[in-house]
């Protein structure tokens, strides 16, 4: 009975701890979706100017120049 007793303590801990993690999600969701904000506006400004610099790379790399 002593060994019951010292599991359900052991399982009570381990339960409590995994309560414990589960107020970070938010975090990360708003960090997902910061980043996510941050891709688009970079790309919206600078797009043309990536698409170029990948062309000229190809290019070069191809032997098209």
């Amino acid at each position: 009975m002593h060994t019951l007793k010292r599991l359900s303590v052991r399982l009570q801990a381990r339960l409590h701890r995994l309560d414990d993690d589960r107020g970070d999600v938010p975090g990360w969701v708003l960090v997902t979706l910061m980043t996510a904000g941050l891709v688009v506006a970079l790309w919206a400004v600078a797009g043309p100017a990536l698409t170029q610099v990948f062309n000229d790379a190809i290019a070069k790399v191809t032997g098209a120049i």
